[in-house]
């Protein structure tokens, strides 16, 4: 029996949610949620992020939805803080951090979760969240949706006067998902299902399909491919050169909640694609080195780039491996499944709190590319999917009971 079907894994899974949930709440700061270093304490020579706020709102709206104590007020606490320090007043959105960095530039990618927290809060009915998401909804629809490209911009100024040119597949990714769990509870969600679909055509069936199924992250603002762009910056956290492994995982991840929730009106080819995505990802990524674990990225011939493994990478090939097990029934992702738990077992989960958010190539600790233990969205995801259907959205199927 595999460990997909089995209670004492569902338990297992159960209970590191749990300890996920234990170890974020130290980030609660009075205006947010705060970067937490290796111990779990809040690092407070950083700014409070928006990016880190919104998933954590997201991540205690979920918790609240599963019964845990507490974890509403600390929901709570999030849609205070995005409706009341995060939100400009003057120009409409968020900041991207309270602190020195309150008066950049405003991006697709924190403004997702955004979306995301607000579709989340408002599934579990906390104070404040459906006014939230009405607002989060009208400065997507308004500022960041390209109804021609049918995908979204990527970076405002402050005042929404000046767009940069650059394009960006990771924001496009993380606004699908935020789609999907804001069409789930919103009443024209048959739209934004729509939207979602232009941009994983775009992403995923027009430009990795043209790439060897490794995609392009990066573009000019007519979206033709940088492949060159950040060569120089190979370890980027948020836009690296090449191919990032871990957003092939992703993308394969939701092509398949998006199929799902579409029914019979989803086209083939987002399960098909979903298959040559995980594939790839899965080749080039895991073990090339001689050991366990997946590297960051890999170039446009599918070489390792940076060797280091972070940890979201592992968590996100961990979902894609239960999705496509869901979907198609195969003996091999459930194999899949249970090496890369395995492996976190041994080199990534830390007794004593949290992931390991980066190991370097021999699975040692290191802190390259991220430090500390910022957030937990990326486990307590990991932990939640295997144990729910692709559709609908996290939030509402926690609602609804279909927990397993």
């Amino acid at each position: 029996m595999s460990w997909l079907t089995s209670a004492a894994h569902s338990r297992w899974l159960e209970s590191e949610t749990d300890r996920m949930l234990a170890f974020g709440a130290a980030a609660r700061r009075p205006d947010g949620f705060a970067w937490l270093d290796d111990a779990g304490r809040p690092d407070l020579e950083r700014p409070i992020e928006l990016w880190i706020t919104a998933r954590m709102t997201h991540v205690y709206a979920l918790a609240h939805l599963m019964g845990r104590p507490g974890a509403g007020a600390l929901a709570d606490h999030g849609v205070g803080a995005l409706a009341g320090p995060f939100r400009d007043d003057v120009n409409g959105g968020w900041y991207a951090a309270l602190g020195p960095d309150a008066s950049g530039a405003k991006t697709a990618y924190e403004h997702a979760f955004v979306l995301l927290a607000a579709a989340s809060a408002t599934a579990a009915r906390r104070p404040g969240a459906a006014a939230l998401l009405e607002d989060a909804l009208a400065i997507h629809d308004r500022h960041f949706w390209d109804e021609d490209a049918g995908a979204v911009v990527e970076e405002w100024d402050r005042t929404f006067i000046r767009l940069d040119g650059y394009r960006g597949a990771n924001a496009n990714m993380h606004t699908v998902e935020a789609l999907l769990a804001v069409a789930d509870v919103v009443d024209d969600g048959s739209r934004l299902r729509e939207r979602a679909l232009r941009i994983c055509t775009r992403i995923v069936h027009e430009q990795a399909a043209a790439n060897s199924w490794r995609i392009p992250e990066h573009y000019t603002e007519t979206w033709t491919p940088v492949l060159d762009f950040n060569r120089d910056q190979p370890a980027h956290p948020f836009r690296p050169y090449g191919a990032t492994v871990g957003h092939g995982f992703e993308w394969a991840r939701l092509c398949l909640h998006l199929a799902a929730a579409l029914g019979d009106h989803a086209p083939a080819w987002l399960v098909d694609d979903a298959r040559s995505l995980f594939a790839t990802a899965a080749r080039d990524g895991w073990g090339v080195d001689g050991g366990d674990g997946f590297v960051y990225t890999v170039d446009w011939e599918g070489a390792p780039v940076v060797r280091e493994r972070m940890h979201w990478v592992v968590t996100e090939a961990i979902a894609a491996a239960a999705a496509l097990h869901r979907v198609t029934g195969e003996d091999s992702y459930a194999r899949q499944y249970e090496t890369w738990w395995d492996y976190a077992a041994e080199h990534v989960i830390d007794p004593a709190g949290s992931w390991r958010h980066e190991l370097d190539a021999s699975n040692q600790p290191a802190s390259g590319t991220w430090s500390g233990k910022p957030d937990i969205y990326h486990v307590v995801q990991a932990t939640l999917l295997p144990r729910l259907p692709l559709a609908p959205a996290l939030a509402v199927a926690l609602r609804d009971g279909l927990l397993r």
